[in-house]
């Protein structure tokens, strides 16, 4: 339970260095960390129930692009994380560069953290 917890203040922590290294992305003016503690679970869900479903219907696309196009769909799930929380993405292109900086920081959180929080 608490290594769930810990991963989800580090996915809060990625997604709010996302917007301050990318202006495409930021939260709306006057956010809390409440607020992006409810833009971090929100994301969490739609990538729990939503992103494997859409993952499998294109996976035929997926297969012929060689897996690029999952950064297309972590783009839209990016979007619709803006559309259900205090979160704000500057059209597809913003959501776009913004899912790739953030799939990079989440990809260096797992390198530094220890297996134990994995689990």
């Amino acid at each position: 339970m608490l290594n769930a917890f810990l991963k989800f203040l580090i996915s809060a922590l990625a997604l709010y260095l996302v917007t301050r290294l990318y202006s495409g992305v930021s939260f709306e003016p006057g956010t809390t960390w409440l607020g992006v503690l409810i833009a971090a679970l929100v994301m969490g869900v739609i990538n729990a129930l939503i992103r494997p479903i859409l993952l499998l219907l294109t996976l035929p696309i997926n297969v012929l692009t060689l897996g690029l196009f999952t950064l297309v769909i972590n783009a839209l799930m990016l979007m619709l994380v803006a559309a259900l929380s205090p979160l704000n993405v500057s059209g597809f292109g913003g959501a776009f560069v913004g899912a790739i900086i953030l799939t990079v920081l989440n990809w260096l959180i797992d390198l530094v953290m220890p297996e134990k929080l994995e689990r």
